[in-house]
């Protein structure tokens, strides 16, 4: 009995963390949207698409030598309707560190 009530209790645990990873990746996802709506408008082009794409992660050290996670998502955009230029957008944890236009 005592197996298992530890399985259920790790089973949980396990489950909450799988969920606050997806909700933490969604919440970026929502902040690189904001920011790439942001930055096409600033720089008065049209974001395509209406949103961003995942482009991938690392775990590079911060100024205090700890890892932390960043994610880079891109963008489509276009200044005359016709090209398609990319555009990108790196997450520090919830930090914005980088955004930029092709170009």
């Amino acid at each position: 009995m005592d197996e298992g009530f530890f399985m259920l209790v790790l089973g949980g645990v396990a489950l909450l963390a799988i969920y606050k990873y997806w909700q933490l990746a969604m919440d970026a996802r929502e902040a690189a949207n904001r920011i790439a709506k942001d930055a096409c408008s600033r720089a008065v082009v049209q974001l395509l698409d209406g949103t961003v794409a995942f482009a991938g992660f690392r775990l590079p050290k911060d100024s205090q030598g700890r890892r932390r996670l960043q994610r880079t998502y891109t963008f489509d955009y276009t200044n005359d309707g016709v090209e398609r230029h990319q555009g990108f957008i790196v997450l520090a944890g919830g930090r914005l560190e980088a955004v930029g236009l092709a170009g």
